[in-house]
């Protein structure tokens, strides 16, 4: 029944672009496309370039997927196409609509990590990282004596920052070589190789189980780099990046100033050399305002040489053969940018200047004047650029002095001293490799390519910008601005767009990349946020080649959960990495925990089909990163333990950076640290200052924590709670789903060092619920007595004179921090120990394994067992038991094998009032609402831990108790299922409340599905092998029908075999209990109003014969047999006794479905000889019991044709107040008859209404009760199809002896007539079209009234009403005629009257009952209003313009059946129209809390609250559509 497979659905909407949005798959899972509502029936194709099986992956290289249909049929509604993933990376996919791009995405599949010897697996959340700064490992034959720290701290894998050889300021970031490796690794009598590093990586990863990353650095190459002189356009130099010209000319003026503060030149203007005040930065702004600026005229690289352009102007004015110029009002003047940027090199387009500028006349004083007004307009444009670059210049200034501020006052910065060549005021922009010179025969060079390609740009950052932008293109003025904060050691690389715009360094940096995958099993992405995203696509695939398995982690300053996702899924980023230093107190370092992964304690299990969810990218969680400033510094050196254990207990990866276990007080620069780090000696004593071990540090700790941390990723604690004690201790707990043992630790943290600052003794008391098994781990930070910490020369060592003492896996009474632990119940069956602390100093870490209470432990044991049968995930810490209640030794399929449909009515359904007649009712959620149904269709808690369902049941037993105790009160079948429940039950009120809802909801899961496959077997072939739509909606059968405490169908005849029978509760005699449809939930549910001959027989056929429920049909169709009086069936049934005889068209809705019934039952013409049981064999008999008058039924049938040939007549029975409180008199008298000449059924008058648009007036106020909205009298063009219909199959039937009736005989002026069916059927035939079809041609003459016709090519809704305009109003009611007597129709004509309904009458989910263009149209259903409005008031105009369901389904069938004779193409088009609107019922269905279609909606399908929520011909009709397909 379960799958084991893991499969994520997609659905595809219409033009939804999902680039932004972060889609994690795992390999092995199958992932499937599904159209989803807003695609449903259009032509789509996915395209993806995730290879085909065998095949490489290229970027750029996309298939299409093929489609693949379970059900094989027309309705493809489940139709998907999948991919089965076996490899990482991402990838890409979109799909079109016919030829247009409609949406599109990436999927992320991570990579699968293996390590040992035995190469097991490494799971993404067991990861424990270690940065290391390669520099510091020293030779590479001592690395194994430093790495082994990382080993033995419990690390599994290493992250080493780039091992190539670094560039002149020796930051690990800026190389000089990408592809040498750094000569520092090797000795002088041995040269170590990228082969020598390989070999201890591969050493780690089968001896040590530790895998190895570096960091990949494509943006940006040491200033130094030999290859960047001999390849200067790999990087943004001034001849390949000429915009950048201003800003290096400002670059060079402010180096100047810079030296010549460092010299004392500007002393006497206030600038010593060591800046020291806000007095020193107001000088320098000065200087910079009076004396650079003016000096450097920076604006002249924008505009125009005046003299220049006004001679070129003055040239072509006066030209002899100058053509005249047409002036465009949408063109104006404009400074058009020398591309070469040179001093005063702009222009302005001339053929605008000469269409702007024109002389009145050719004379030299025009053409002055007019050189003039063009003058004037390059010097205004001239200034303006002038004030652009002096904002541009207000931005330089503001962060050159913000730089300064930075770098030499402010308290957290490096304090750098005086102003020096070494320490300029500013870090440059640009390289200048030449001899100095004046700064005016510097600029001199900007012009000369020989030169001008070797000044560069350096890289850097720029804060708050758009990372998705590259700050060094045209169009960007970060340089000019002085906005970067730049590293000076280090040039930006210029790619360009494709390997074609700079081939050397696309083929340099692959190499480079090529190099990393083959020795390394993960990158690193160095300030990826700056990468362009194409390059980093290039060089990821490249390494993807080679390391399959890739594992990429980056850091991402993007500032925007999206734009991070961006990189994610176009990189295939597997770990984002994240900062516990970000945090600012205990609290966000909690919710960072919570935040970075894992899913709530006690949350339900998942199925393995499910929709595929958006997810946040995978966090490597680090108590520091390499960039942080150091955490002793920031927090205090006690917090490094408390910190280090809440991170390392997050359901993701984590990680830290060497030297924060060992305790260096301060950050490890990576630009100027030299030295090398610790060794591993276990030997070595806590004043060593080269060597560690577990004395040092935390390291103890950090070995402990890491091994818990991939204990717990291995094993599936992958739920996680944080609870915050209070403002300094965090309580992480991570809890296992299948075999609930959790691990809680207890962090007590020291942001404020506790020496300093005060810590309350006070520990709270804290609460655990379970049974306690261990301590696993307690450790405290202390202090020894041992030299205080002094800097080594040669080694990065850490604070010897703090340590922690560790105590691992101890018992409760053990405990050193723990005072004492009590037990408690909190209720009757749940244990909770209450922990009292004496020794959680700030510092200090505990960490408990808890287990449930063996008692509950036990009870989830037995509930895993009994759930293995519905799903294979419970097989884990399932326990099976031989004392169990024997009724669970049956499995609860074989239970449910025995349940009729009649009876899952009762177990998943019944609504209020359905409940209400057995004296029970829904049950009522406090806080929220009472559930829809008193069965399992509702009663599932939402996917949503904090939902009061959720609370409800963690509070109490009362709904478990509630859901079983509803079905034993019942007996037979039904109570053994709630038997079963409730032995299931007696396990569940055993576990933890908390456990509650996940378990609750999994028994109830496995017994809803169960159910509803025993619902689907009982049913026909259709809806067994049908889409997941026609199983949903088929369930609408279950819904409706059912049998209530009093039977509301008549007796059927005790002679008639096989009718279900009962015991009477309270009289304990026999009675029939044959299931009745009722006609719409809520308002039509129970008692006399559930049940009605119009509703009952217009949903039949879709309710019970599609779905093959043949006896129930069989049942229903010859109870309303048996209530036949005056030749009609009742519209209100009223168990037959209270019926109403006051509807025209139910008798031939009846008649409908007999004749459905005989063709679509096997045998079903047998139905016309089963017996009636007659209430009312006369008119005026009174009611009899069954059994007393019984007639063939195919004798009703002939005496319902004949009392309509006769023509009925009658008052009806106790007309008044007491049966209708709104009719006027004359509304009680019912007529019906046949016209003689034409064959049409009519009847009614102007004041009753005997169809289904069926609205009384009820408004005293707006003077409209006792008037109906729509009488519809004379013949309505849906009853006459139905008769014809009818007339058509009796024909049929009686030309094969069948019937055996082949005429009506009637009495008509004292003499017996004859009228044969033939005749009949020829007549209605032959007048159908003529009088119902409105001509195209306003004088044909058929057309009675034409003054009356305002929609041509339709079809009147009736003809020969009173109120002649009715006839032509436009209505969906033909086309039912259409369905059931298609062939009354012309197939063009009919074509065309289908057009103009779906033009003027189709909604979202149903059509309007009249056209939108009608006087009296008002699409807003209101019952409850009552005002002067006649059209309105009291929901008057219920039919007049509200989108009713039912006839949606008459549309698409007709619209189906007549498309097939338009042709081929018309055929398509209009399958795609049908299965698209279905789609919306699809979706209607999914979302509604009733699981049905509802009775109408406000006009554009705005839910209407007057409607019934589900009802029956709604359903129906769709099921019959999709049948039809």
């Amino acid at each position: 029944m379960a799958h084991s497979k893991q499969i994520r659905i997609l659905l595809l909407n219409e033009m939804e672009k999902l680039e932004k949005t972060l889609f994690r798959l795992e390999q092995g899972f199958e992932l499937q496309f599904r159209l989803g509502p807003t695609l449903q029936g259009k032509a789509v194709t996915v395209y993806t370039n995730y290879p085909c099986p065998g095949e490489t992956f290229h970027r750029e290289k996309f298939h299409s997927l093929d489609w693949e249909n379970p059900t094989e049929k027309e309705d493809d509604s489940d139709k998907y196409c999948k991919l089965n993933l076996q490899q990482s990376g991402s990838f890409q996919y979109y799909f079109l609509q016919g030829n247009e791009k409609s949406g599109g995405g990436y999927i992320v599949v991570d990579p699968i990590l293996r390590v040992g010897t035995d190469n097991h697996m490494l799971p993404l959340d067991c990861v424990t990282l270690q940065t290391f700064l390669s520099k510091c490992l020293g030779p590479l034959d001592e690395w194994e004596s430093r790495l082994r720290v990382a080993k033995e701290s419990g690390y599994n894998m290493i992250h080493f920052t780039p091992l190539q050889t670094l560039g002149h300021s020796r930051s690990c970031y800026s190389l000089a070589d990408q592809l040498e490796l750094n000569p520092d690794f090797s000795r002088p009598n041995r040269k170590y190789t990228w082969d020598d590093v390989g070999h201890l990586v591969e050493k780690m990863k089968r001896e040590w189980n530790i895998l190895c990353i570096t960091d990949v650095v494509y943006n940006h190459t040491a200033a130094n780099s030999k290859w960047i002189q001999e390849h200067p356009e790999s990087a943004y130099n001034l001849v390949n990046s000429p915009h950048l010209k201003p800003a290096w000319v400002l670059d060079r003026a402010f180096w100047h100033f810079s030296c010549d503060v460092a010299e004392g030149k500007y002393k006497e203007k206030g600038i010593p050399a060591l800046i020291e005040n806000d007095h020193h930065m107001n000088c320098i702004r000065k200087v910079i305002w009076e004396d650079i600026f003016p000096k450097i005229q920076l604006w002249e690289f924008f505009q125009v040489d005046v003299y220049k352009a006004v001679e070129q102007f003055r040239r072509l004015l006066t030209q002899e053969n100058r053509r005249e110029t047409k002036s465009d009002p949408t063109q104006h003047l404009k400074i058009m940018q020398d591309p070469e940027y040179r001093r005063l090199g702009c222009t302005v387009d001339m053929n605008i200047a000469l269409a702007t500028f024109i002389p009145h006349d050719s004379g030299p004083a025009a053409i002055e004047e007019c050189c003039n007004w063009f003058r004037k307009r390059v010097e205004e444009l001239n200034s303006e650029m002038h004030q652009l670059i002096n904002h541009h210049q207000e931005q330089a200034v503001n962060c050159f002095l913000g730089n300064v501020l930075y770098e030499r006052l402010a308290g957290h910065g490096p304090k750098l001293g005086p102003v020096t060549r070494k320490y300029p005021l500013v870090t440059r922009y640009f390289t200048f490799p030449f001899e100095e010179m004046a700064l005016s025969a510097e600029e001199s060079l900007i012009h000369l390519p020989n030169k001008a390609c070797f000044l560069m740009a350096y890289n850097g950052w720029v804060m708050g910008d758009d990372p998705l932008r590259n700050f060094a293109e045209p169009g960007s003025n970060v340089y000019l601005r002085r906005e970067l904060i730049c590293w000076g050691d280090s040039v930006k690389l210029r790619y360009g767009n494709k390997p074609e715009d700079c081939p050397y360094l696309w083929a340099h940096m692959k190499k480079y990349t090529e190099i990393t995958a083959t020795y390394f099993q993960g990158v690193r992405l160095d300030n990826c946020h700056s990468t362009p995203l194409h390059v980093a696509e290039y060089m990821l695939d490249a390494a993807r080649k080679l390391q399959p398995n890739l594992y990429v982690v980056a850091e991402l300053f993007t500032g925007s959960e999206e734009l991070d996702n961006v990189f994610v899924t176009r990189l295939g980023i597997s770990s984002l990495i994240r900062e516990a230093m970000s945090a600012y107190n205990s609290h966000e370092e909690g919710r960072l925990v919570y935040r970075y992964g894992g899913e709530p304690v006690g949350s339900f299990v998942q199925p393995c089909l499910r929709p595929l969810m958006p997810a946040i990218a995978h966090a490597l969680f680090m108590d520091i990163t390499h960039d942080n400033e150091c955490p002793i510094v920031h927090r205090s050196a006690y917090d490094a333990l408390p910190s280090a254990t809440i991170v390392s207990m997050a359901c993701c990866a984590s990680g830290s950076t060497r030297g924060y276990d060992e305790l260096v007080p301060h950050q490890i620069s990576v630009v100027s640290e030299e030295r090398f780090y610790t060794k591993w000696n276990p030997g070595a004593s806590p004043s060593d200052t080269g060597d560690v071990n577990f004395q040092s540090g935390i390291i103890a700790a950090r070995c402990a924590i890491n091994k818990l941390h991939q204990e717990l990723g291995a094993k599936g604690f992958f739920q996680v709670y944080v609870d915050q004690v209070d403002e300094d201790i965090v309580a992480v707990t991570r809890h296992s789903p299948s075999i609930h043992q959790s691990l809680v630790a207890v962090s007590r943290t020291a942001f404020r060092n506790p020496k300093t600052s005060f810590y309350s003794k006070e520990v709270p008391q804290m609460c655990i619920p379970g049974k306690i098994e261990e301590v696993v781990l307690e450790a405290r930070t202390v202090e020894r007595n041992t030299k205080p910490y002094k800097k080594d020369e040669h080694s990065i060592n850490g604070m010897p004179n703090i340590t922690v003492e560790v105590r691992e896996h101890i018992q409760l009474n053990e405990s050193k921090i723990v005072k004492q632990a009590g037990v408690a119940t909190k209720g009757p069956k749940e244990y909770i120990q209450e922990i009292e602390f004496e020794n959680l100093s700030p510092g200090s870490v505990i960490i408990f394994r808890v287990s449930l209470d063996p008692h509950a432990q036990v009870a989830v044991g037995i509930l895993r067992n009994h759930l293995t049968q519905f799903s294979p995930h419970f097989r884990s810490g399932s326990l099976a038991v031989d004392n169990a209640d024997p009724i669970l030794k049956i499995p609860f399929a074989s239970i449910a094998s025995k349940l009729t449909l009649a009876e899952l009515n009762q177990i998943l359904y019944r609504c209020e009032s359905e409940e209400h007649e057995d004296g029970g009712g829904c049950y009522d959620i406090p806080n929220w609402s009472a559930l829809k149904y008193a069965g399992l269709q509702e009663i599932r808690p939402k996917n949503d831990l904090g939902h009061p369902f959720c609370d409800n049941l963690r509070s109490g037993d009362w709904m478990i108790d509630y859901v079983s105790g509803r079905l034993i009160s019942r007996s037979g079948a039904i109570a053994e299922v709630g038997k079963w429940l409730q032995a299931m039950f007696f396990y569940l009120k055993q576990i933890p409340r908390y456990l509650i809802p996940c378990y609750f909801d999994a028994i109830l899961i496995g017994v809803y599905t169960t159910l509803l496959d025993t619902a689907w077997k009982q049913m026909s072939s259709f809806v067994q092998n049908g889409s997941t739509f026609v199983k949903h909606l088929s369930l609408g059968s279950v819904q409706m029908c059912g049998v209530g405490k009093l039977p509301a169908l008549p007796r059927l005849s005790p002679s008639l075999l096989d009718v279900p029978y009962r015991l009477n509760g309270i009289t304990k005699e026999k009675e029939q209990c044959c299931v009745s449809i009722a006609a719409g939930l809520p308002h039509f549910s129970s008692g006399l109003f559930r049940c009605w001959g119009r509703d009952t027989f217009i949903a039949l056929r879709g309710i019970l014969l599609v779905t093959g429920r043949y006896l129930e049909a069989r049942n229903i169709i010859l109870a309303f047999a048996g209530t036949l009086r005056h030749g009609l069936i009742p519209n209100l049934l009223g168990e037959g006794t209270y019926a109403r005889y006051n509807c025209r068209d139910a008798v031939w809705w009846w008649l409908q479905c007999i004749q459905d019934y005989c063709k679509m039952v096997p045998n079903g013409l047998d139905i016309l000889k089963c017996p009636v049981s007659r209430m009312y064999p006369t008119d005026d008999s009174a009611p009899l019991p069954a059994g007393t008058v019984d007639q063939p039924l195919f004798e009703v049938i002939q005496e319902a044709m004949q009392r309509h040939m006769q023509g009925i007549q009658f008052r009806e029975r106790n007309a008044g107040l007491q049966i209708d409180r709104n009719m006027k008199d004359e509304g009680f008298n019912v007529t019906a008859g046949v016209d003689e000449k034409t064959g049409f059924v009519y009847g009614g008058n102007r004041l009753n209404c005997g169809t289904w648009m069926d609205k009384m007036g009820e408004s005293d106020r707006a003077r409209n009760r006792g008037i109906p909205a729509t009488p519809r009298d004379g013949s309505a063009v849906e009853i006459v199809g139905l008769c014809k219909s009818a007339v058509r199959w009796l024909l049929e039937l009686s030309k094969n002896n069948i019937f055996p009736y082949h005429e009506v005989r009637v009495k008509r002026h004292g003499k017996i007539v004859t009228v044969s069916y033939d005749e009949w059927n020829r007549k209605i035939q032959d007048n159908f079209e003529r009088l119902f079809h409105v001509s195209e041609d306003p004088s044909h003459p058929n057309e009675k009234h034409p003054n009356l016709v305002h929609k041509r090519g339709i079809y009147k809704d009736s003809y020969g009403a009173s109120s002649p305009w009715c006839d032509y109003q436009l209505r969906p009611n033909f086309t039912i005629a259409m369905v059931v007597a298609p062939e009354l129709f012309t197939p063009e004509k009919a074509w065309k009257a289908l057009e103009m309904a779906e033009k003027k009458l189709l909604g979202p989910l149903g059509m309007k009952t009249l056209d939108p263009d009608d006087m009296v149209y008002c699409g807003i259903y209101d019952n409850a209003l009552d005002n002067d409005n006649y059209n309105l008031a009291k929901g008057f105009n219920y039919h007049q313009g509200p989108e009713w369901l039912w006839p949606i389904g008459y549309f698409l069938r007709a619209k189906l059946y007549f498309s097939k004779l338009m042709g081929l193409e018309t055929s398509a088009k209009t399958m795609l129209l049908v299965k698209n609107v279905l789609s919306r019922h699809y979706v209607h269905l999914e979302r509604s809390p009733w699981k049905g279609l509802p009775e109408l909606t406000n006009e554009n399908g705005q839910h209407c609250p007057f409607s019934c929520e589900t009802q029956a011909w709604s359903i129906a009709v769709i099921l019959e559509t999709l049948y039809d397909l």
